[in-house]
């Protein structure tokens, strides 16, 4: 049976379940085609770990402030050439000295007076997620208490895009297929084919961050403290597909 001037908009969803959004179904009388759109994904483990490491301390004058954070600086630095990372693994965010006006009313005057300029620093370090535990423990050490928040990420993320792209592409086949057979025709080549990357998004399933304390409290680091358990987390990007097939 050929298709006489039918003009169909359906929603996928209810006829393919594995759908995630509504589909639009074109037969043109003029052409003979299917258009649909579908939406698909891939998922991959991030394989580099970008970590914040960082560290802020109290003092009551510029001069302390800023000989402190030279020598916590520099260790923090030999730590993390002490994991194995080179400096262009190594990338400066913030080094911020300015006078401190963050007090609670319960602190002495003496307390205001130890606490009266703030310094702090931050680097983002990459490294592969299997040594993201080790560099934290070493940095820490090292005196980074603010440090252990980790942006996770994939090298490859254009090829993940397309691995979308393509999953949808076959889903969109699929979906042309069943109905073509619904209208007793037979599905052509693919004439044409758009692709739409929507916003990447993360899936956080097994991420562990570690967030120090300011000066003073929190985490006390022991030389001999065990390494945090620390998962990389799967990262998923998606795809939409604008396909036309033609119909025999």
């Amino acid at each position: 049976m050929k298709p006489t001037g039918l003009l169909a908009a359906v929603c996928l969803s209810s006829v393919c379940g594995i759908l995630t959004h509504a589909q639009t179904i074109q037969i043109n009388r003029e052409n003979k085609t299917i258009a649909i759109s579908t939406t698909d994904e891939a998922t991959a483990v991030a394989d580099i770990a970008a970590i914040n490491i960082g560290f802020e301390i109290y003092k009551p004058d510029s001069g302390s402030a800023a000989a402190e954070a030279g020598k916590i600086s520099h260790a923090v630095m030999d730590a993390l050439h002490q994991a194995g990372l080179d400096d262009q693994s190594i990338e400066s965010k913030t080094q911020i000295l300015s006078r401190n006006t963050q007090f609670e009313g319960k602190d002495s005057q003496m307390q205001r007076a130890e606490r009266q300029f703030h310094f702090q620093q931050s680097w983002e370090v990459s490294t592969s997620p299997a040594m993201a535990a080790t560099v934290i423990r070493l940095a820490v050490i090292a005196g980074a208490n603010q440090s252990g928040n980790i942006d996770w990420r994939l090298t490859d993320r254009k090829g993940l895009q397309a691995k979308a792209a393509a999953n949808a592409l076959v889903k969109a086949r699929a979906v042309a297929n069943q109905m073509a057979e619904g209208l007793n025709v037979k599905l052509g080549a693919l004439i044409y084919a758009s692709n739409e990357t929507p916003d990447a998004r993360i899936d956080f399933h097994n991420g562990r961050n570690f967030g120090g304390s300011g000066a003073g409290g929190g985490l006390i680091a022991e030389q001999n403290m065990l390494p945090l358990e620390i998962r990389p987390q799967t990262i998923r990007e998606e795809a939409t597909v604008y396909a036309v097939f033609s119909i025999e």
